[in-house]
């Protein structure tokens, strides 16, 4: 790959992110549940939501072991979409799950998730 190419692609790459993809949620859940696949979701309740979400972490997971490169990326496309409307569903912003992963980049991974209260 040339020099031209890798800007190129490196700008493709960056045109779409995670806050965009936030956003257009947001507007979709604004239009009516006909128009919108998005709305229809929300409607039927964060469970509902969930189980989406759950479906698709599952079929990535899937990709992953069983599919090509191309599969896991559409899958994985699929996992942030559900996963962005259940932030939306239950109020959480892209900035709020940003600032607790950036809380735990200040200690190794096991010292992280050996601090987390544990369920009961």
């Amino acid at each position: 790959m040339t020099r031209n190419e890798r800007k190129c692609y490196s700008a493709a790459m960056t045109k779409f992110t995670l806050a965009d993809l936030e956003k257009r949620v947001a507007a979709r859940a604004k239009a009516s549940a006909k128009e919108s696949y998005t709305r229809a979701l929300i409607d039927k309740g964060v469970g509902h939501c969930a189980k989406k979400l759950n479906e698709e972490a599952f079929e990535t997971g899937m990709a992953a072991v069983q599919e090509n490169k191309r599969r896991v990326i559409a899958e994985a496309a699929d996992l942030l979409y559900h996963l962005m409307v259940v932030l939306k569903v239950r109020g959480v912003t892209l900035k709020q799950v940003e600032a607790e992963l950036n809380k735990r980049t200040r200690q190794s991974g096991h010292a992280e998730k050996a601090s987390r209260p544990r369920a009961k």
